[in-house]
């Protein structure tokens, strides 16, 4: 396969920005700059609307406790109060965040809205129309309001109780209580008293949801995310009026249900306020696990949270008035224009025993009775909810007050509510599967792939690049030196073949300037060969001729050698004759000698001349011409011209 440096660069670069796509989304992890835009709280933004007007279904399921001995226990025949519970009750919360305006300190200012919607369906075959006998919450609020007054306040309420015939139960519907029903005392205490009851009919589950004047300030999340849908300031003020000390009166940070604190680890305390529950709970995780498709964790209100001090001073502050209730009721008269209404857990679960001494028919149970919220810990979102409450009259002595006695001191419960989500619809189940199960495992994918295609797209460049082109390249230029030297040494052949006729040891040849323009068949034949049979046989060849050199070099330099020693053994001699003959004889003779010898030695000296070729002489070869052997690789050649 062809490789283009072109395309190999395209691949390398390709490569790199694989690796550094993938580096980007490690580092900066642009899942979670997506996710906090759209969790921000912004003026038509898509998680802004599902706050404002949530889609998801939240229902109110409401309890009520029917007294079924009304008669005995008012004469006296029966000790306790007995209850029945009946319901579900169940409506539907339209829950919906009326927004004012954005502010500068980003947050947004809102009125809460909670209309309230029959619905039939869930109600299990119970009807608003069902008799049930209740207690009469405005007599005995009013009873236990004056019977802290005066004689004559007191003498006053009596004669408007026997005037109207009010009794402490009484006979009503199931809508009646829980939305509001007809009372003369009611209407006399509404004339009579316009600052302290501003409504002709009381019903308890109307005055829970009765947001009149409510207005908060919530976090849009420009600053930080995780508090977006948080609460600001409840009616202008971070903390509630009806309690002392920021611990009992804080709610900043707290949600009113529609969105729960972001980004939470499983050990992080959350914060939840209804109007009704009159305070911020404080919510733990218990349990993880997965709700309607969704990762959550499961929260529940924290031991003791109902305690007044007993086990926890902190929560002394919840004592009304230095009036602190047992423990598992909370004074929530503030909330309730003063009716002398305590919250507790539903049957007075988690309750203190003297909550049952004189009531029965209450069966507390954890299954049934404990709050539980799952919450998708990432995005606040709010997977199941199930808030439950119960509202009682927590009744002082009210012995003095006409047809009210046997109630002095009691907690009577009235009914218990819970707050429902069930789940998400299907719409915003598969939106926030996509943002919060598909996208981060794409995001985490695509990271890994984007690795992987990196590296081996620049490995496989850089083994390309290293082993199929360089060292390819390489390969072809070893190719061409040895097909050069096996050339050289054909050059030497046809050079010895063509100076073979001459009578000297070297002779200029011509070199042919390639294998094409070479016409000789052995040459072609060597081609043929075998890589290894052609090796074998130049190296046989050139050892044969690095000794057939060097040993007539060494005879020549023998020769001459020898031919030198006779000349000066001579002359040696020539002297010594010189010298003893005393005529002029000798010098004749040595003259002659000399002349001869002149002669011979120009003639034979003559034909010895050493050509340099350019390479270094190896001296030890010519003074020890015994050591160079048939396999030893000559570092020089001497030629000799004969001339």
């Amino acid at each position: 396969m062809v490789f283009s440096f072109n395309r190999l660069f395209i691949l390398l670069m390709l490569g790199f920005f694989a690796l550094g796509t993938a580096c980007f989304i490690l580092f900066l992890h642009p899942y979670n700059f997506f996710f906090n835009q759209k969790a921000i709280l912004e003026d038509g933004g898509e998680i802004f609307e599902m706050w404002r007007k949530p889609e998801v279904k939240l229902y109110c399921r409401v309890y009520l406790f029917n007294v079924t001995n009304a008669e005995e226990y008012m004469s006296g025949v029966d000790d306790k109060v007995k209850l029945q519970e009946v319901g579900p009750y169940v409506y539907r919360e339209n829950l919906e965040h009326e927004v004012i305006r954005f502010n500068e300190n980003r947050t947004l200012s809102a009125i809460p809205k909670h209309p309230l919607t029959w619905v039939d369906e869930l109600s299990e075959g119970n009807k608003e129309d069902d008799i049930v006998y209740m207690p009469h919450i405005a007599l005995l609020s009013i009873a236990n309001v004056v019977s802290k007054q005066s004689f004559m306040t007191r003498f006053g309420l009596n004669n408007l109780i026997s005037l109207t015939d009010t009794k402490p139960l009484a006979r009503m519907t199931a809508k009646e209580f829980m939305m509001g029903y007809s009372s003369k005392l009611m209407t006399l205490g509404n004339t009579f008293m316009p600052g302290w009851i501003y409504f002709d009919k009381l019903g308890l589950i109307d005055r829970m949801y009765d947001f009149n004047g409510d207005y908060e300030t919530i976090f849009t999340g420009t600053d930080d995310v995780t508090n977006s849908g948080l609460i600001d300031t409840y009616r202008g003020s971070t903390d509630l009026p009806h309690w002392e000390g920021k611990h009992c009166s804080n709610v900043q940070y707290a949600s009113d249900g529609t969105k729960f604190k972001g980004g939470v680890s499983r050990n992080q305390t959350i914060l939840f306020y209804r109007k009704s529950l009159c305070r911020a709970a404080p919510l733990i995780p218990v349990a993880e696990g997965i709700k309607n498709g969704l990762r959550g964790y499961m929260y529940t209100f924290p031991e003791h949270m109902l305690d007044n001090g007993k086990n926890i001073k902190e929560n002394k502050c919840f004592c009304r008035q230095g009036k602190c209730l047992p423990e598992g009721l909370i004074d929530v008269a503030d909330c309730y224009y003063s009716f002398p209404i305590a919250l507790s857990y539903p049957h007075f679960y988690k309750g203190d025993d003297i909550l049952f001494s004189k009531v029965e028919g209450l069966t507390p149970n954890k299954e049934d009775h404990e709050t539980r919220f799952w919450v998708q810990p990432d995005s606040g979102l709010p997977l199941d909810v199930s808030a439950k409450f119960q509202i009682n009259m927590a009744l002082d002595d009210i012995s003095m007050i006409k047809n009210t006695e046997r109630f002095s001191n009691m907690h009577l419960p009235l009914l218990w509510f819970d707050i429902r989500l069930y789940s998400l619809t299907p719409s915003l189940e598969q939106r926030f599967k996509l943002y919060l199960n598909i996208l981060p495992v794409v995001e985490q994918s695509a990271m890994y792939i984007c690795f992987v295609i990196g590296i081996a797209l620049i490995l496989m460049t850089s083994y390309i690049l290293t082993f199929k082109i360089m060292f390819k390249s390489y390969n072809n230029e070893n190719r061409k030196c040895n097909f050069n030297f096996k050339s050289n040494l054909w050059f030497d052949q046809e050079k010895k073949k063509r100076c073979n006729g001459r009578n000297s040891v070297y002779a200029p040849c011509e070199i042919p300037l390639n294998d094409t323009e070479s016409d000789n068949r052995e040459h072609k034949q060597s081609f043929i060969k075998t890589h290894s049979d052609r090796i074998k046989e130049l190296s046989n060849k050139l050892s044969d001729r690095v000794a057939d050199s060097v040993e007539g070099v060494r005879h020549s330099i023998k020769d001459e050698l020898t031919h030198m020693r006779n000349a000066i053994n001579d002359r040696k001699n020539s002297l010594i004759t010189a010298d003893k003959s005393d005529s002029g004889e000798d010098n004749g003779t040595y003259k002659d000698y000399k002349a001869v010898n002149q002669t011979d030695s120009d003639d034979e000296c003559g034909y010895l001349e050493v050509v340099d070729d350019g390479s270094e002489f190896d001296e030890t070869a010519v003074m020890y011409p015994a050591t160079v052997r048939r396999d030893s690789k000559p570092k020089n050649e001497v030629y000799l011209n004969v001339g």
